[in-house]
Parts: C-alpha cells; structure tokens; sequence
C-alpha cells in the first residue's frame, strides 16, 4: 500500500471513531459518566494527533501518531464495548461500540 492509500485508510477508518464521539456528546446519562466522557475525551484526543499530517497531506508522517496513541485508543474501546451497557443497551449504544472497536 502506497503512503498516501494508507493515508486515506486511516482518515476512512478514524472516520468511525470521530462518529461515535459524536454521538457520545448527547446522551445525558454519558454526560454523567466520568468514565464514558473519558472515551469521548481520548477519541478526541487521538483524532488531533493525527489531523495535521492528514490536513497537510503529508503522507508519510500520518502513521506514526496513528501509532503512538493506538493503545490508549484500543482501550477504551474496550472498555466501551464491555461497559456501554451501564448507559443503554439501544442499538445506537451497540453500533457505537461495534464501530469503535472497528475502527
């Protein structure tokens, strides 16, 4: 895979993640949850490490941020997937944490 394709993989795929964010900034009862604003907070946090490689188009340098937060990102997604429950069990709440375990 080209730098630049792997570039647009990742903004495809953060895709996912920044929607989940979005969604976890409406219900109340997240908002209530210091644990689930700390899945917010990193998905945030992880999508501006990345975004000035991506926005200068500088290929190369996207990956290693992509990198460096992984972990943080991979665990809180885990901890979503096995806590969102406490919030809701809706379907939105399942397709939240499917996509950001995907992503």
């Amino acid at each position: 895979m080209t730098p630049d394709a792997a570039m647009e993989r990742i903004n495809r795929i953060l895709a996912h993640a920044w929607m989940v964010r979005q969604f976890l900034n409406t219900p109340t009862k997240v908002q209530e949850d210091e644990d689930m604003l700390d899945v917010h907070r990193m998905i945030f946090d992880y999508l501006r490490a990345v975004e000035p490689s991506y926005q200068r188009q500088d290929a190369p340098r996207v990956p290693a941020p992509a990198r460096g937060k992984l972990s943080k990102l991979r665990k809180v997604a885990e901890f979503f997937e096995r806590e969102y429950r406490r919030v809701s069990d809706h379907t939105n709440f399942q397709m939240a944490a499917a996509s950001l375990s995907f992503a």
